[in-house]
């Protein structure tokens, strides 16, 4: 527990931080590679050259300093964070490296500012922070099915539409596989030619959970993703997590929405596979965007499984439909989704809305969402990328 003062202190920074938030969390980034060079193989180097990894970690630090005093506010945002930590395998003994390097950090930034009782307060906050990661990941690792990355060996490689494949992987030993959760993701470590260090990527889990095999869908974007695509074929071997995340279809028999866009397809096939089999009365309606029938992934699959439930609706949106696409019976809506889309759902006031996408179509969404007069509680979404604010 934290003394007022210390409490006090910390929370007085807060101005100071959402000024220099980010010039803090890039210094940091710098001064711990430049010592823990190791480190990089833990971390999206691309998300490093976006800035968009220090961006996330500048707001992580604002709200753990708003609300020190009461840190139960930002037990979900923990856990959320606590979930690709153990994805990629953070352990304990790297909070005290991260905690060394950002007290460095907010001293090099601040200067003279960063007085000796903010730096005492930091430190003591920090300590208290840390301890709420270890004790919430040492739960998430105990539940796992397993402890860092385990062979697997790609069984099958398909084709889902223009810029989405998909790989079918189990494990090399023959092992069983425990259950994942609907909407759940790993991670995949792979080695690419002429770069000094693994790379990590997280992938949705793409079909509801079957024993013995797991499936990713891959949008062809990015350096890992490309590498997934140009040069890993069936035979290969990959180096996977276990299944995590806290993005997850609700076991309720509320009516839910799955709204997503481009590869945010991927959970909404492993939730709309598993209501059509663990509730097949469920209201299911799935809605997905893209530009055109060829970039539009798993349509059938995605008819089938809902074909048996008189409740669930698929329907695909395209932007910019071809003329193969009005030539052939297969249904779809031309434009975007808008609130005017959404408004002739006619949705129940208790529904469940699901959303994966970029940012901006997140962003988009929610608020026509919330403009209907539902509540923020009742949506729920999944980023890929750090974890930014959609408010």
């Amino acid at each position: 527990m934290l003394d007022e003062r210390t409490i006090d202190i910390i929370k007085s920074t807060v101005p100071v931080l959402k000024t220099h938030g980010e010039n803090i969390t890039g210094r940091f980034y710098n001064l711990m590679f430049q010592d823990h060079p190791e480190l990089l193989n833990m971390f999206n180097q691309t998300n490093q050259k976006k800035q968009t990894q220090r961006a996330a970690l500048a707001n992580a630090v604002i709200a753990a300093a708003a609300n020190i005093d009461q840190l139960e506010q930002i037990i979900p945002a923990v856990r959320q964070i606590g979930h690709k930590h153990t994805s990629i395998g953070v352990k304990p003994e790297h909070y005290p490296i991260v905690g060394k390097y950002l007290l460095l950090a907010i001293k090099d930034v601040l200067q003279d500012a960063a007085t000796p009782d903010i730096m005492q307060a930091w430190e003591k906050a920090y300590g208290v922070i840390a301890e709420a990661f270890i004790g919430i990941e040492k739960d998430m690792y105990h539940e796992a099915g397993w402890q860092g990355y385990k062979e697997f060996t790609v069984i099958k490689k398909t084709k889902e539409s223009k810029d989405i494949t998909s790989f079918y992987i189990k494990p090399s030993d023959g092992s069983s596989l425990p259950e994942y959760e609907a909407g759940q993701y790993i991670s995949i470590k792979v080695r690419i030619a002429d770069s000094p260090y693994t790379h990590i990527r997280q992938y949705s889990l793409s079909d509801a959970s079957q024993k013995g095999e797991y499936r990713i869908s891959v949008k062809k974007d990015g350096a890992v993703s490309s590498h997934l695509h140009n040069e890993v074929q069936e035979g290969d071997k990959l180096e996977v997590s276990a299944p995590a995340g806290d993005f997850k279809l609700s076991s309720a028999k509320k009516p839910a929405v799955l709204l997503s866009a481009g590869s945010g397809i991927t959970p909404m096939m492993s939730m709309l596979k598993t209501a059509a089999e663990k509730q097949p009365e469920r209201s299911i309606t799935f809605i997905h965007a893209a530009k055109n029938g060829e970039y539009a992934a798993f349509r059938e699959e995605a008819e089938q499984a809902a074909a048996n439930n008189p409740n669930s609706n698929v329907m695909y949106v395209y932007s910019e439909p071809s003329e193969q696409d009005r030539s052939v019976d297969k249904p779809f809506y031309s434009g975007r989704i808008d609130q005017s889309f959404l408004e002739q759902l006619h949705l129940n006031q208790d529904t469940e809305f699901y959303l994966c996408g970029s940012a901006s179509f997140m962003t988009q969404m929610k608020d026509m969402i919330l403009a209907l007069g539902f509540d923020s509680d009742s949506v729920q979404y999944e980023l890929f990328g750090p974890q930014l604010s959609m408010a």
